[in-house]
């Protein structure tokens, strides 16, 4: 009797165990936009790196930052030197506007503005992981560059609308 009932005490505890609610690393999440940089002066599409690149979310005033290896007081760590870079959208907003600055702190230094409209999507993952964002960009390529007299970014095309991952190109630039 007493075994019968140790047996139905450690079965029913068993039943009680509950998985682990832990977001695992590897679950996507809200996506950033993607951007790539092409040169203009080629006819054929050719990635180019940009020069010391500073984006600055408006209303914010530190930059996105692209190198979170160096120390929080580096601001070098809100530069970068390459040919994609990966910007957040706020998804409790339909626009999110950036300070693109090319050459920050250089003897070219040279601001464009560049203003995206979207729409925004609330996607349940799991418990443990709660929501996460996509997002659709509504405006067409004419109406993201605040234009000026001396642009740096060329002309802008929107490769993919949709942000649903960061495994794809969603703008391409041309500087």
């Amino acid at each position: 009797m007493k075994k019968i009932f140790l047996f139905l005490l450690i079965s029913f505890s068993f039943l009680s165990c509950e998985k682990d609610d832990i977001c695992d690393a590897t679950t996507p999440t809200t996506p950033r936009l993607v951007i790539e940089f092409y040169d203009y002066s080629i006819a054929t599409p050719t990635l180019k790196s940009v020069v010391n690149l500073k984006a600055v979310a408006s209303g914010m005033s530190e930059g996105v930052v692209f190198n979170s290896s160096l120390p929080i007081i580096n601001p070098s760590r809100y530069l970068t030197n390459s040919n994609k870079i990966y910007l957040p959208l706020n998804p409790s907003a339909t626009t999110t506007t950036y300070s693109l600055k090319y050459d920050f702190g250089g003897a070219s230094e040279n601001e464009d503005i560049v203003t995206y409209n979207y729409t925004t999507q609330e996607v349940y993952i799991s418990r443990a992981c709660g929501f996460k964002y996509l997002f659709n960009l509504t405006n067409t390529s004419s109406n993201i560059l605040t234009v000026d007299s001396n642009n740096w970014i060329k002309n802008i095309i929107i490769a993919k609308p949709n942000l649903e991952s960061e495994n794809e190109v969603h703008i391409k630039m041309f500087f």
